[in-house]
């Protein structure tokens, strides 16, 4: 996957690039794997706003993706295509299975048309890309992704594109991944995972260039707090711009810069041997 810089020929062309999608062989989806995508515009059940500047967009369809995998364990499938996937940052692959049936997976790096994947949860399976398997199977050193966190649930971690985790240590009932933001965890062994690393690597380069493409991801304008008024943001008010003092906070009080919201008393932070890196600070967190 490569980047594409245009002529400047207009202000936002300047600092635009787009991808060159070499890795897509499909053009249109699977309509039997498609559903209508109804947008929320940021609101909960009850029509709140809990995220800001969400609404508009490109009208979108939901492509099911296979996360489990569990269903076809011992069937061989054979990727038919990588598509663009709107709703997500990497690429996903059509797999057909020998009985029929035909799934989305994530594409990873180097999985093409014609090659085959094979998914088991007791027995292992030949450490190549695409291939699924529970954890205590898969080799020491290798990279993964789609990382289940409670056996059966589905994939969890390292879905984005470019991602992966490496898997380091296997003690007891429990394997150690190195996740991309620099946190240390643990996993069950019996929890599944996906050889190889997500595709479309070079999405993070990419510069959308101009705010319509910001709108066309369904992302709208946000009024920064120091703009506003007393009464509508704990850092808005004052003759002139000013924060009061006061740490980077939101709408909420809620600290937005380097703040902990990771609730202390939850169960699955016993299994969280070194916390994320900090990329702002550079300490661990």
């Amino acid at each position: 996957m490569g980047i594409r810089v245009y002529k400047p020929t207009s202000p936002g062309r300047r600092n635009a690039s787009v991808l060159t999608n070499e890795e897509i062989t499909k053009k249109s989806p699977e309509k039997s794997l498609l559903e209508p995508k109804n947008k929320k515009g940021g609101r909960n059940h009850s029509g709140k706003i809990t995220v800001r500047g969400r609404g508009g967009g490109a009208k979108q369809m939901y492509r099911r993706i296979d996360f489990r995998r569990r269903d076809r364990d011992g069937i061989a499938g054979t990727v038919v295509g990588i598509e663009y996937d709107p709703n997500r940052t990497c690429n996903i692959a059509l797999i057909e299975y020998a009985d029929g049936v035909k799934r989305y997976i994530l594409a990873p790096v180097g999985l093409t048309d014609g090659d085959e994947v094979l998914s088991q949860t007791d027995k292992p399976v030949e450490p190549s890309v695409g291939n699924s398997t529970a954890i205590r199977f898969i080799p020491l050193g290798m990279d993964v992704h789609c990382v289940e966190l409670n056996p059966g649930r589905g994939g969890q971690l390292c879905r984005s594109a470019g991602s992966s985790a490496r898997l380091s240590n296997k003690e007891g009932d429990y394997a150690t991944l190195v996740l991309p933001s620099g946190e240390t965890r643990r996993v069950h062994l019996d929890c599944r995972a996906t050889i190889g690393q997500v595709g479309n690597t070079d999405h993070q380069n990419r510069r959308l260039g101009k705010a319509g493409m910001s709108r066309h991801l369904g992302r709208r304008p946000k009024t920064r707090g120091v703009a506003m008024s007393h009464d509508a943001h704990p850092l808005g008010g004052g003759e002139g711009r000013s924060k009061g003092g006061r740490a980077p906070v939101n709408k909420q009080g809620t600290p937005a810069k380097g703040g902990r919201t990771r609730d202390r008393n939850k169960p699955s932070s016993k299994l969280i041997i070194r916390r994320r890196m900090s990329k702002r600070y550079g300490q661990v967190k």
